[in-house]
């Protein structure tokens, strides 16, 4: 037996041998063999508040109740005694032949409690203001919603940032500064001007872990995060909500064939 087991004993409070019997609770004493301790009274919530209590906490049990019956000689002792004797009996009965729908009720409330929890775990979501759509459409005006959805994901990066896109200025590097600090960014695009190559030296000499790199490739936009996820992109990013665009988040399967196409560039 482990040493989070308590052994408990059960011993007769009080009783009479005449006709005036008073039939008390048993009291539960707690004791300790070579160190492990064994618990054979059900523990209740009463039992954790009496942990410094100095009185023994009472508790009828059926072996208690048949001790009991062998020293009280009454009759109305030992027709109580039969009573209680016969509750724990049908008690006892009652659990085994109900053991099956008690323990389906068990797995209901578990499942109950999971549920619970998934469901606290979505409004959570559905709260947090950083939650990124997967998909959508804006419009022209839509500036400052636009602006806000790239925000959002950019700060969702942990490690990295990769912006695929070929019309990249210093408004682009200033949105990006947006990122976590530790973050690294790495900007592709079809060509890199003096003026560009400047603002990005710039930009990491202040902010760090900015680079630049050629790529010709690609039409489209494009921001991966992490390396897990990418995001297509309508509109570059420096003119998000000046005209119509939409928005997607790629599946996986595209996630990593953009990245190994990226690698062998």
């Amino acid at each position: 037996m482990g040493n989070n087991y308590k052994l408990y004993y059960i011993a007769v409070v009080s009783a009479t041998l005449n006709h005036r019997i008073a039939l008390r609770w048993l009291s539960v004493a707690e004791t300790t063999v070579d160190n492990e301790k064994m618990e054979l009274v059900t523990n209740c919530d009463r039992f954790k508040s009496l942990k410094h209590s100095s009185v023994n906490p009472y508790a009828f049990t059926e072996q208690g109740i048949a001790m009991l019956s062998a020293v009280l000689r009454s009759d109305r002792a030992v027709k109580v005694s039969i009573q209680i004797i016969n509750a724990f009996v049908a008690m006892r009965k009652f659990i085994a032949s109900h053991n099956g729908l008690l323990q389906r009720m068990d797995n209901i409330e578990r499942k109950q409690i999971e549920t619970d929890q998934k469901l606290e775990q979505v409004f959570k979501a559905l709260d947090n203001k950083e939650t990124i759509p997967t998909q959508g459409v804006f419009f022209d005006g839509q500036v400052f919603d636009a602006y806000e959805l790239a925000s959002k994901i950019i700060r969702s990066a942990k490690n990295s940032i990769v912006l695929i896109d070929n019309y990249i200025d210093e408004n682009t590097l200033t949105h990006l500064t947006k990122k976590n600090k530790d973050v690294k960014v790495l900007l592709l695009t079809k060509s890199i001007s003096k003026q560009l190559q400047l603002d990005v030296q710039k930009a990491n000499a202040q902010y760090g872990s900015f680079a630049i790199k050629t790529f010709t490739q690609s039409h489209d936009r494009f921001i991966i995060i992490d390396n897990t996820e990418v995001y297509h992109l309508g509109a570059s990013l420096k003119d998000l909500g000046k005209k119509w665009f939409a928005f997607a988040k790629m599946d996986k399967h595209s996630v990593e064939n953009i990245i190994n196409l990226i690698e062998k560039q």
